[in-house]
């Protein structure tokens, strides 16, 4: 699943659509709601696509801070620190196979069937039990936000779908 996010009235090209799977475009969008909320908060679901955005005015304004988070470092102390707590968060019990790092898989040919049941190494914790935690897999990036703050800029307001 992924955030098509079209630009209303596009200044240019920059300005017509941003693009983000749903692993990034959820961390992108907490950062807005986050540091810039009067503006980001306008938007009635963000975390969704369902077609709510912002008018042209607001999106400039949120391009506006995002530069300016962008310029003076902000943002990044903002990335560093998330990545900083996120090393420190603990892993977690691979629910896949009850942290035993093995999962046994059934036949799929109806109760009768005499194949046997398979056991392999889990694919969720490549046999080690556990797994880091599912928030650590939501990547924020600068680059990312950079390319937010363009369309942002370039937009004319914009709808998420």
């Amino acid at each position: 699943m992924g955030m098509d996010v079209y630009g209303l009235k596009p200044k240019n090209e920059k300005g017509e659509y941003f693009r983000n799977n749903v692993w990034w475009w959820r961390p992108l969008w907490d950062y807005c709601l986050e540091k810039h909320f009067a503006v980001a908060g306008k938007v009635e679901d963000g975390h969704s696509n369902s077609g709510h955005g912002l008018n042209a005015g607001d999106a400039k304004k949120l391009a506006t801070f995002i530069k300016k988070d962008l310029d003076s470092g902000k943002a990044l102390k903002y990335a560093q620190k998330r990545e900083k707590e996120f090393a420190t968060l603990p892993d977690v019990a691979c629910e896949y196979c009850e942290s035993t790092g093995s999962r046994t898989w059934q036949p799929h040919q109806g109760p009768n069937s005499t194949d046997a049941i398979k056991i392999e190494t889990c694919n969720g914790c490549k046999g080690k039990g556990n797994v880091r935690p599912w928030i650590t897999q939501y990547p924020f990036d600068i680059d990312n936000l950079a390319e937010f703050q363009e369309f942002l800029d370039n937009c004319g307001g914009f709808s998420i779908h």
